[in-house]
């Protein structure tokens, strides 16, 4: 069955502020797929040397931390085509339980190979999980409701990266094993999802319509792009400050912390300005990004670093946001799963192969500096033809 008209009702819901609840629920199961990507970070060194005599040691200990997002990138569009076939509430509940067994089972696995099969498995599940979750957002709210719910999801999302990071340095310094055990928050999640929201209904397969690629082929290859800016103040600020001499981790720690609100910050402006649409506000985010890249890559002062790193976590802050509702905007109920599962699948994928790429230009560029100093140009280049873009792909679909 599709349940269009449950969907309007929800929406009718959420505009009265009954949807608040459910949409919190919904923005910490959000935040899970932050923890396949910063939890484990503070603690590869020790897991490096628990495992010093597995062979691929140092190919495998890295692939524990990457895995999971690779696995989103690749299987986000299945899953998207589960949530609109299956129901989003099913998926999401079932997902956030088999997460939990995969999140915690390297508490007890003793080979290292079992544990990147693990992280593989919680790749697949933070897949369906993250799609699920803004599928559900999509549905439960609507017009400047569902801005402030994207905006909110990436403020979240951000809060929660800088939480994991702490959380994961603190538990490390007790055991390799110790970060494992926050994976059986899920549970929690699972149990208020079953219990406090309502499913927004399904579309059988034999049911479902075409995807409607002439309305996200644009959005989604953007957010490729997208994906890249949005991750190398995250990825490689403390690379960067390391370079330019910085040794202490509590300054390192003090300007990614720092960057950190300033995503938040540009995602919190997103819920104020979003009815100005993609084509005033990707430029507008592309060059912020841009022009802090540009100060990061170009200064050997901690302080300018600093400035740059907050401008550019700003622009990426508000670019993330108006991404996501410029892909989401025109599909309907039947679409929006697939949808939201090709967009999530595209912004992962840039984040995986944002390391891969500066590196690569960092060779040549004579280091990382160099590399970031071109996204940063890049970007900024590209945020002078953006609005171009975004006209045209809407002149397309009309």
């Amino acid at each position: 069955m599709t349940v269009i008209g449950q969907d309007e009702d929800q929406g009718r819901a959420a505009r009265t502020g009954r949807g608040t609840g459910p949409g919190a629920i919904l923005l910490a199961g959000s935040c899970l797929p932050i923890l396949g990507s910063v939890l484990l970070a503070p603690v590869l060194p020790r897991l490096m040397e628990a495992f010093s005599t597995t062979a691929g040691v140092e190919v495998l200990v890295p692939i524990v931390l990457t895995a999971p997002a690779l696995m989103i990138g690749l299987l986000a569009p299945f899953a998207g085509r589960l949530v609109d076939a299956a129901g989003r509430k099913r998926v999401l509940v079932v997902a956030l339980v088999i997460y939990a067994l995969f999140g915690t089972a390297p508490l007890y696995l003793d080979s290292l190979g079992a544990i990147v099969g693990s992280r593989v498995g919680v790749g697949i599940c933070e897949a369906a999980i993250m799609t699920a979750c803004t599928t559900m957002l999509a549905d439960l709210f609507d017009g400047t409701a569902r801005d402030r719910w994207f905006a909110r999801q990436t403020i979240a999302t951000t809060l929660a990266a800088t939480v994991f990071f702490g959380l994961g340095g603190a538990l490390g310094a007790v055991s390799w094993r110790a970060p494992f055990v926050l994976y059986a928050a899920s549970l929690v999640i699972a149990a208020l999802v079953a219990a406090f929201v309502r499913d927004t209904g399904r579309t059988p397969a034999a049911a479902l319509p075409p995807v409607p690629w002439r309305l996200i082929a644009v959005p989604c290859l953007v957010t490729l792009f997208g994906g890249i800016v949005f991750y190398t103040p995250i990825a490689e600020l403390s690379l960067v400050l390391a370079s330019v001499g910085v040794t202490s981790t509590a300054t390192i720690g003090l300007v990614s912390a720092v960057a950190s609100l300033a995503t938040a910050a540009g995602g919190f402006t997103f819920g104020r300005v979003a009815r100005r649409g993609p084509a005033v506000l990707l430029p507008v985010a592309l060059a912020l990004a841009g022009v802090g890249l540009v100060v990061v890559g170009i200064s050997s002062s901690v302080p300018v670093i600093a400035v740059g790193a907050v401008i550019a976590s700003a622009g990426t802050g508000l670019l993330l946001p108006t991404l996501l509702t410029w892909a989401l905007s025109g599909l309907g109920f039947a679409e929006r799963g697939r949808g939201t599962g090709m967009w999530t699948a595209a912004m992962f994928i840039g984040q995986f192969f944002c390391p891969l790429v500066l590196l690569a230009v960092a060779i040549p560029l004579g280091g990382l500096s160099g590399a970031v100093l071109a996204l940063g140009v890049v970007t900024a280049l590209f945020a002078g033809v953006a609005p171009l873009i975004v006209r045209r792909a809407v002149a397309r679909t009309v």
